[in-house]
């Protein structure tokens, strides 16, 4: 379990160190190479400036996993914040489900493009677009929890001693909800990725200065008629072998959080 948990996270590591180290200047413009099909010298080929395609797709996966990074966060944070604000009254709490019930209802991917939108694009407008999207599912998931949690004869009992609300959420809430919303990050991680590719591929994301993936394979659909096939392909596969290796991780860790290892403790004893 150890092994499947850590490989598909070093190697998804490893590919993000590497975006990590090209430099935007190290992309440079050179038309005596434009055009250029895969080749020892230009793993993923060249563009119409002749830039080389594997540093631009490394340096697209750098702006991706950031705000797939940026948006899980968020979304996580404020899902517990509103769970712990629907926690505190019923009023609050049915004021939270209906916010989610709403969000719930609304198309995801028109909902994500109006927000970013009207906040003029860019990195600020996709983030908080990604946000405002992706957080009433762990939203859902943690106000159930802390729902439950309350109901529990030992929370109850603590109650009763004379423990405030802030010594239980830190020691029977906070312990509990903890991991739920580990979970939650990893699952929301790779859908913001992709999320933010499409958005951007359709022109309602990132500007066309940045080095995102998604500004690249919509630079490249008016290449690919003139058989330079590779500037769509090697940024598309990159950027779904970083999302399959974090699923991986994710699905792995979600296996790893929630099976009973009382067992192994029995056993190891």
């Amino acid at each position: 379990m150890r092994k499947q948990l850590w490989i598909p996270l070093v190697l998804f590591l490893f590919i993000y160190s590497l975006s990590i180290m090209i430099q935007e200047e190290s992309i440079t413009i050179a038309l005596t190479e434009k055009n250029e099909s895969p080749s020892w010298s230009h793993l993923f080929g060249t563009d119409w400036l002749g830039r080389d395609m594997f540093l631009r797709t490394l340096e697209g996966i750098q702006l991706s996993v950031t705000i797939g990074f940026v948006t899980a966060l968020l979304s996580t944070t404020l899902g517990f914040f509103l769970s712990f604000i629907a926690s505190i009254h019923s009023v609050l709490d049915h004021i939270v489900s209906w916010l989610i019930d709403l969000f719930l209802s609304l198309p995801h991917l028109i909902t994500l493009i109006l927000i970013s939108f009207v906040l003029g694009g860019g990195f600020r407008g996709v983030v908080i677009g990604l946000m405002l999207t992706h957080w009433p599912v762990i939203t859902r998931v943690l106000r159930a929890e802390w729902l439950q949690i309350q109901e529990m004869p030992y929370v109850q009992m603590s109650k009763q001693l004379g423990k405030g609300f802030w010594w239980r959420t830190k020691h029977h809430f906070l312990p509990h909800l903890l991991p739920q919303m580990m979970v939650g990050f990893t699952l929301i991680f790779p859908h913001a990725i992709l999320h933010e590719a499409a958005i951007t591929f359709l022109g309602f994301g990132l500007s066309a200065e940045e080095p995102a993936i998604g500004v690249i394979l919509s630079e490249s659909m008016q290449y690919l008629s003139s058989g330079m096939w590779w500037l769509a392909f090697f940024p598309g596969v990159t950027l779904l072998v970083m999302v399959v290796l974090f699923q991986w991780f994710a699905n792995t860790w979600k296996h790893y959080i929630e099976r009973d290892r009382s067992y192994e403790t029995y056993f190891n004893n």
